[in-house]
This record gives structure tokens, sequence and C-alpha cells, in this order.
């Protein structure tokens, strides 16, 4: 049973989580060979002042300023 976590910023859709689980869950039975109903996702919503990439926090760094704004910064 594939479990899959999925730590995206704060602001997806339902329809986006909801494209990307099916997505995902395809891609999971057709390489590892899972049954649909085996494959459990949870996504897990962050903020960009718990983030950091490069040492930099999302929230402060101004080349995803508009990821930040756009995803709940």
């Amino acid at each position: 049973m594939p479990n899959i976590t999925v730590e995206l910023l704060k602001g997806r859709t339902v329809e986006q989580r909801r494209a990307f689980a099916e997505a995902v869950t395809e891609s999971a039975v057709e390489i590892l060979g899972a049954r649909r109903q085996d494959v459990r996702m949870v996504f897990q919503e962050i903020t960009p002042d718990v983030v950091a990439n490069g040492g930099v926090l999302a929230s402060e760094d101004a080349s995803r300023a508009e990821v930040v704004a756009k995803h709940g910064g």
C-alpha cells in the first residue's frame, strides 16, 4: 500500500488537489502495480514562513514572491 505525503503551499484549490491525487494515483497503479484503492495520499498545507529554500524562508525570498502571493503568502 503506497502512502504518499504531499506538502503544498497553502491555498491550492480542492480541484487542484483532486487532479493531483488522480494523476499520482494513476502513476502508482501503473508503475508500482498498486491497487487503486490502496494508494493513500495525505496533503499537508504549509505556509511560506515555515519552509526555506537555499537557506532563505520562502516568505522572504524575492524570487518566490509571485508563488507565495498566489498561494497564501
